[in-house]
């Protein structure tokens, strides 16, 4: 896509990955910061964006559950996805040094992923959970705090006027978030890559009829690349014969395009089981990372 004019939002606050996510994915495009994953979503759908860049997944961390549930919520289509390197940093203000941080800040995940490293630099600080890694280096500027640190990227760094203390401090170096490209439209994707479809459905008969959808890929050597469920909030439970049962909903990637033939048949006849099927988009792989 032509770049060039695109509004392009994301949640957080300016030097957040999903930031970052979003130049790699419209590179020259004004970004949009949005305070929640629900506004950015919202931002779309009401015009004020062309696109949103949200992160569904982490090789550490798993699934961003709120966006799963958000996709299903509302009708934006996926049009791409970006896989993006973690490289987390410890960030204090001007003049701070490590043995005078009492309490380090970040988003739940960041402080997940640099526990490790945290312990074996000797910080025994306090660790509190913040909204996002960007937010809370820009908490540290705006309120000249001088007793804590904050896990975010070396752009907050740089755009908040911080120190790094410390450089790549994330416990494992293959860390990778990818995130999704939504658009109030669905796009014809180019013939000349490798395609990705998601997909998200609830069963008739409940999970016992998951084997079935999984054989539909099976047997026409579609790759699936992820399967996520979710509470199904219309229909939470089933009884079947006084047994009371969980119900899902199913989130599915696969790598064929719903224009192939076998990808066409692989979803008619996984329909033949469903209770609610929809497409979610069918769009390029980012093939510049492996998945973890």
């Amino acid at each position: 896509m032509d770049a060039q004019k695109l509004h392009v939002a994301y949640q957080g606050v300016p030097g957040a990955y999903s930031e970052a996510a979003a130049g790699k994915a419209c590179p020259n495009c004004e970004t949009i910061p949005c305070d929640q994953f629900e506004t950015a979503f919202q931002s779309v759908e009401n015009r004020i964006a062309d696109l949103a860049v949200l992160p569904i997944e982490n090789s550490l961390g798993g699934s961003i559950h709120r966006n799963y549930d958000l996709l299903l919520r509302h009708t934006l289509h996926i049009i791409g996805e970006v896989q993006l390197p973690v490289h987390h940093c410890l960030l204090a203000f001007p003049g701070v040094r490590s043995e005078s941080v009492r309490r380090v800040i970040s988003h739940p995940q960041a402080l997940a992923q640099c526990e490790q490293t945290l312990t074996k630099l000797g910080l025994n600080a306090a660790r509190e959970a913040v909204d996002d890694t960007a937010g809370a280096a820009e908490h540290i500027a705006l309120n000249n705090v001088r007793d804590t640190a904050a896990i975010a990227s070396a752009r907050a760094a740089e755009l908040y006027g911080l120190e790094i203390l410390a450089n790549g401090i994330q416990d494992d170096s293959r860390n990778v978030t990818r995130f999704v490209v939504l658009a109030r439209d669905p796009v014809i994707p180019p013939a000349d890559r490798p395609l990705k479809t998601s997909i998200v459905f609830a069963l008739e008969k409940g999970t016992p009829a998951l084997f079935k959808v999984l054989a539909a890929f099976a047997v026409r050597n579609i790759n699936l690349t992820k399967i996520e469920s979710r509470p199904h909030r219309s229909c939470p439970i089933r009884v079947a014969e006084t047994v009371k049962r969980f119900e899902y909903v199913f989130y599915v990637d696969f790598e064929a395009s719903m224009a192939e033939q076998r990808g066409e048949e692989a979803m008619a006849e996984l329909q033949e089981y469903t209770s609610f099927f929809r497409v979610l988009g069918c769009y390029p792989m980012d093939i510049g990372h492996k998945s973890a």
